[in-house]
């Protein structure tokens, strides 16, 4: 879902660097269905792709310049060298691209250089990987314009690698793993441990359902450091129960394991984690089951373990939730980190125009903002188009 077609990005591209790029590159940002702050303790997640992508001309350079340009972003082309590109040195949005072309020569491949101009659709600060897109299109670009001998799971784990390392966010493998690995009509069943992937069908508007996002177009300054101090709490968690991450404390185990940690709040950080990678595999076999609608009450279960136990969600985020269950959803929960960003609805298909309109008055009567709402639509994964 982006205005801006091929030929408009090749076009700026022409502009800005005086001839056409060598091609044009798509990767979307997602939605997360359920598992959050499951995937760096090792655990499931079930993302989709968005049809909103971030789109990159691109050119390679053998000169060792690297030069990058954002549409979105008022700004001269910011230009660097490859062989003095450093871990956390700034450069703000340009870091993610940057990162991209570190992490491919930390990795052995001999990248000399590229001309790139970005633009996307996908929103940014809303939870919906706006940063993932971002270095997943760069890393496929840079794979095919070079001829690198890597799988798209390699390209969203050397994004992941810009993302920790060279930006400093301490993020899992989920957000790259969807941007570069989801299919179309279908929700994406990674486990974060070895990587395999499920493609599950996910048709809802042949079940007579429908997914809506609403970005709650808040983002509050308590998320800032919050994803990396949960982090640390479920790394805790997994060193005072003995192992290596939170993945291994089943569902059953998890009476024990609560009463084996000193912290409450790390005992409510294990509670989120084991119960959401349970989560996860009940969606799963409901899915298989044919039976979709009844995940709507699963999502609003996330919901709540995720504002109570991990304590990321919002009063928008909860006004949301509350909002569209009242008005006739089968389930809602916030996605993404948290602190503001989005939440997902699933509903009936009658049910969109009086949720979507509850949804609008309730931020009204609240003094809010307007929501953005938009139908979550499952989407291809990262690709060339030119």
């Amino acid at each position: 879902m982006n205005d801006t077609t091929v030929a408009e990005v090749a076009a700026s591209f022409r502009e800005l660097y005086g001839a056409g790029p060598q091609g044009v590159w798509a990767a979307p940002g997602r939605v997360n269905l359920i598992g959050e702050y499951t995937d760096f303790n090792e655990g499931f997640v079930m993302p989709l792709a968005l049809p909103h992508t971030a789109l990159a001309a691109v050119s390679r350079r053998t000169d060792g310049v690297l030069r990058l340009h954002s549409a979105d972003i008022q700004g001269p082309v910011v230009e660097l060298r490859v062989d003095e590109l450093e871990p956390r040195s700034g450069s703000g949005w340009a870091a993610y691209p940057a990162g991209v072309v570190w992490a491919l020569r930390a990795a052995g491949h001999a990248v000399t250089g590229a001309d790139i101009h970005l633009t996307s659709a996908v929103p940014t600060g809303a939870g919906l990987s706006s940063s993932a897109a971002l270095e997943v299109v760069t890393a496929l670009a840079l794979r095919d314009l070079y001829e690198l001998p890597l799988t798209m799971a390699q390209l969203a784990a050397l994004a992941q690698r810009a993302e920790n390392e060279f930006v400093g966010v301490p993020c899992g493998i989920m957000d790259q793993t969807a941007s570069a690995c989801c299919t179309e009509g279908h929700v994406l069943h990674l486990d974060a441990r070895d990587l395999t992937r499920h493609q599950i069908p996910f048709d809802l508007p042949a079940q007579g359902l429908r997914l809506l996002v609403v970005d709650t177009r808040v983002k509050h300054a308590l998320g800032d450091g919050a994803y990396a101090q949960r982090r640390a709490g479920c790394e805790q968690g997994a060193r005072e129960l003995g192992v290596r991450t939170l993945r291994d404390v089943s569902a059953a185990q998890l009476p024990d394991a609560l009463a084996e940690l000193s912290s409450p709040t790390v005992r409510d950080y294990v509670r989120h984690v084991v119960s959401d990678n349970e989560r996860v595999a009940r969606v799963a076999a409901l899915l298989a089951a044919g039976d979709v609608r009844a995940v709507g009450p699963v999502l609003t279960e996330g919901h709540a373990s995720l504002r109570d136990d991990l304590r990321v969600s919002c009063a928008e985020l909860d006004l949301v939730v509350d909002t569209a269950v009242a008005a006739g959803a089968l389930g809602a929960r916030m996605t993404g980190g948290g602190f503001g960003g989005s939440a997902i609805v699933l509903l009936d298909e009658p049910a969109l125009g009086p949720v979507s309109k509850a949804l609008t008055s309730a931020f009204e009567h609240a003094d809010l903002a307007a929501p953005r709402l938009f139908e979550a639509v499952p989407s291809a994964g990262a690709r060339r188009l030119a």
